[in-house]
Parts: structure tokens; C-alpha cells; sequence
């Protein structure tokens, strides 16, 4: 494990403690890899956490689309073996790509070709839950629920554990001081809203840089069922309306289990999709083309619909030199967090924890705090990237990432030609969806042949109006 658990900063107690903040994906596998290499991993979560697959006040989120891409799907497994085919075995649809989208992406129908990946479309929560079950179910991991995380303990050059306070009525009536929780370890999993800037402050560190993107990207979410008076959209397994610089309205319409089905409208902010019945209908009128707005129509609400306005792009870079203890981690969203609307966040946890595993066990090198940190952020870098560099194309990006670089314009020009070329081209299909889905990485979309194509080759056509059926060879 670090050098604060090899060496002589094992607490009290006897034996070596790791504590995770947060109890969420990302805090939920990082305990369930340092149980590996600690006697104790103690996660705390704010929340009273739910026996079953339900949605919970800590993850705002959670009620929203989610979506498993093949890269997460590979990380969970490697983490959780079977883990795919658990989530699947509990209802959670398997679409293929593209044969099962109707997908509209840079003024553009993708054809829908033979299938070369594809992703799992589970609920949240039901995700969480599987997660959660198999992960508590070790013996050396211990979860305080209802207990807030308040500050570290330790000074600049090393975190000896945290301070904790109970969270509800009857803790704040008592009026308690917080509590210390000593440990070798501690991993910040806190989320998008991590508070480890001040913690560090509060013990003479400095905190991590950030860098910013925001669009003013808003959404909403509803959930509806499909009957036999439903919409007669063929054999269509989820839409997806791809958002771009002038056209900045976005819709996916994906299954989940219990053979309901989500839809997630988006737009700028001034220009967000309003929750009551008829307006968040006839908010599908803004897209490019009303296969949606149709499909809504047809439909039966299953529930009301539910905002979610905070989508900015942050990235806390741990790994830049700076005044920081030896002992303290960040992961998930109190690492990296992207535009929600690119479903990485889930992968990206699992990726993270990858890291966290390979560094730990990494004979050849010691596992310091500013290395195993690094290896955490290199993995999330491709997500950002993807996220990100989408995102600063926007008419209304702000922030410190946002300016835009000649490489940035390079690549840029490159990437469109891509994108000009993935819905009619197969061979450039696959790729494209391979990196997107962090399955391959961005070097992929070089490869002679596909540059060739990229940079040569006429952009092939493609369906004038939504493909409602998948090709037949």
C-alpha cells in the first residue's frame, strides 16, 4: 500500500486503516480495492444508505439516465468478475451499437449497421445496489452511515486520519464536537461537491488546482412506459439526439429495467426543459427532427420529470506539485467530473479504482500518495478530453479550460472530419464508438486506415430521415 501504511503510520489499534469518504461507485470500489492491502477500510457516508435498488438525497443524479459503455463494463468485471452479466440478469437492458440507435449526431443519421459494441442501460440505483452488496459483503470493510466528514487530521506532510460528525436532529441537538477517526489512509470519494480543498487548508496544505468548464447545460428527466398502443418506431432500442455549437438541443430515450423506459431532454441554461406534463413534451419540438416529440406522444408518463442543473466539467489536479500531506487520495468526482450528458462517470470510477489496484500492486515502484494519484488522473485524462473538448466548443463555454489552443484547433479539425465520417463508414464507426466509449484510445482514430479514410475517402451517405430498422446485409 502507500508509504503511509508500510512504513511507521499505522494508527492505533493495531493494523493498517484506510478510510473512504464517500459511499458511493467511486467510494464503494476504492474500499473494495484497499481491502487487499489494509486490515480495516471504513467508509463513511453522509447518507443513510437503502437496503435496495433505490435512489438516494447524496447522489442528486441518480434518478437521470445512466448508461454502462463498454469501458466501464470491462473495469467493473475486472473489479467484480461477472459484474456485467449480474446487472443484466436484473433486467438491465442490452442495447447494441449502432444496430439498435436511432442516433443524430453532427446534422447526421447514423446508419444502423451490424452491431461492434454495446452498453448496458441500468438505473442507477440498481447499479449502486449490486455494488454495494458485493462490496460490503467483506468482512474488512466497515460503512458509518449518517456521519459527515468535517475535516482531516494531520498536518502538510502527512493525513493521520479524519474528523467526523453525525449527521440528523438528535446529533445537532446534542451539540457533539466531531469525532477522530484515526487512519493510514484516506481516500476523498465526496463527490462532485468535495470540501477537500478546505480540509487540506485546515491542515496547513494546499489544495489542488482546478480547472473549470462550464456550458450552462441543463436537463431533465422522466421516466415513461411503452404498451401495445405505443409509438411503431420498428425495432428502434434507444434515440439520441447529439447536441453541437448550433444546434443545442439534446435527447436520449433509453430502456431500463422493468421494461420502462427514460428520456432526458437538455438545453443551455435560460433555455432549460420545464418539468410539467405538456411543457416537457412539447420541449421536444426544439430538436432537430420530431421523431422524439412522437415517441413521447405515444407514450404513457411513469413518473414526474426531475431537473438536474449542475454539469460542469472539473478536474483537480492532485498530481501538480504542491504543498500536500503524504495519505490522501481523490477519486471519482472529487477527482475528475464530467458533463454528465457524455456517460463517463460511472466507468471512470471503476477505472480509477483499476488504477488505484494496478499502482498498489505494482512491485517495481513504490506506491507513493503522488504517484498512485497520477496513475488515478491519467485514466480519467481520455474521459476529459472527450468531455471537455466538446464541451469548449459551445457558444456559451466559460471557465479556465475553455480557451481553446492551436493544438486544441488542430485536433479539432481532425476530430470533425471523424465525426463527419462515423455515420456513414462503418470502419470509422467502429473506432469513433470505441474511443467515445473509452474502450480504445484516442491514438485509435490514427491508425493509417482510418486516416486514410478520415482524410481521403468521400464522406459515404447516410439516411435522409431516422432509420427506424437496422440494416439487413
Amino acid at each position: 500500500m502507500l508509504e503511509t501504511v508500510n512504513g511507521t503510520g499505522a494508527s492505533q489499534g493495531g493494523g493498517r486503516h484506510a478510510v473512504v469518504i464517500g459511499g458511493s461507485l467511486a467510494g464503494l470500489l476504492a474500499a473494495h480495492v484497499l481491502a487487499d492491502h489494509a486490515e480495516r477500510v471504513t467508509i463513511v457516508e453522509r447518507d443513510r444508505l437503502p437496503e435496495g435498488p433505490e435512489a438516494r438525497g447524496g447522489v442528486p443524479q441518480s434518478r437521470h439516465t445512466h448508461v454502462l459503455i463498454p469501458g466501464g463494463q470491462d473495469a467493473y468485471d475486472a473489479l467484480l468478475p461477472g459484474f456485467t452479466d449480474e446487472l443484466m440478469a436484473h433486467g438491465a437492458p442490452r442495447v447494441g451499437a449502432p444496430n439498435d440507435l436511432v442516433q443524430w449526431q453532427g446534422g447526421r443519421w447514423f446508419r444502423r449497421t451490424e452491431e461492434t459494441a454495446f452498453f448496458v442501460s441500468p438505473t442507477r440505483p440498481l447499479l449502486e445496489w449490486l455494488v454495494r452488496r458485493r462490496v460490503l459483503a467483506n468482512p474488512r470493510i466497515e460503512l458509518v452511515e449518517a456521519t459527515e466528514t468535517v475535516g482531516l487530521v494531520g498536518d502538510a506532510s502527512r493525513v493521520r486520519g479524519v474528523l467526523l460528525r453525525e449527521r440528523g436532529a438528535a446529533a445537532a441537538a446534542v451539540g457533539r464536537e466531531p469525532q477522530r477517526l484515526a487512519a493510514d489512509l484516506v481516500v476523498d470519494a465526496s463527490g462532485r461537491g468535495s470540501r477537500a480543498g478546505d480540509w487540506l487548508t485546515g491542515i496547513g496544505a494546499e489544495p489542488a488546482a482546478e480547472e473549470t468548464l462550464e456550458t450552462g447545460l441543463a436537463y431533465a428527466t422522466r421516466v415513461y412506459r411503452t404498451g401495445e398502443d405505443g409509438s411503431d418506431d420498428g425495432d428502434v432500442g434507444g434515440h439520441f439526439i447529439v447536441p453541437n455549437p448550433g444546434q443545442t438541443y439534446g435527447a436520449v430515450v433509453m430502456p431500463v429495467e422493468s421494461d420502462r423506459w427514460m428520456v432526458t431532454l437538455w438545453g443551455l441554461r435560460g433555455a432549460e426543459p420545464p418539468l410539467d406534463d405538456r411543457g416537457f413534451t412539447e420541449y421536444a419540438d426544439r430538436l432537430p427532427h420530431p421523431i422524439v416529440r412522437r415517441w413521447l406522444d405515444a407514450a404513457k408518463a411513469d413518473s414526474p420529470a426531475l431537473a438536474y442543473r449542475t454539469t460542469a466539467n472539473i478536474r483537480r489536479r492532485y498530481d501538480r506539485p504542491g504543498r500536500r500531506p503524504a495519505g490522501f487520495l481523490a477519486t471519482g468526482d472529487a477527482q475528475c467530473v464530467f458533463n454528465p450528458i457524455y456517460g463517463q462517470g460511472m466507468t471512470v470510477a471503476a477505472m480509477s479504482a483499476l488504477a488505484l489496484r494496478d499502482a498498489l500492486a505494482d512491485g517495481r515502484r513504490t506506491p507513493t500518495t503522488r504517484r498512485v494519484q497520477k496513475a488515478m488522473l491519467d485514466v480519467a485524462r481520455q474521459a476529459w478530453d472527450i468531455s471537455a473538448g466538446s464541451d469548449k466548443n459551445m457558444p456559451t463555454a466559460s471557465g479556465s479550460a475553455a480557451r481553446s489552443t492551436l493544438a486544441d484547433r488542430v485536433s479539432g479539425w481532425y476530430l470533425g472530419r471523424v465525426e463527419a465520417h462515423a455515420p456513414g463508414d462503418p470502419v470509422v464507426g467502429e473506432v469513433f464508438r470505441d474511443v467515445l466509449y473509452l474502450s480504445a484510445p484516442v491514438s485509435a482514430l490514427f491508425a493509417p486506415r482510418i486516416a486514410k479514410a478520415v482524410l481521403f475517402g468521400p464522406v459515404r451517405p447516410t439516411p435522409q430521415e431516422p432509420p427506424l430498422h437496422r440494416e439487413t446485409s
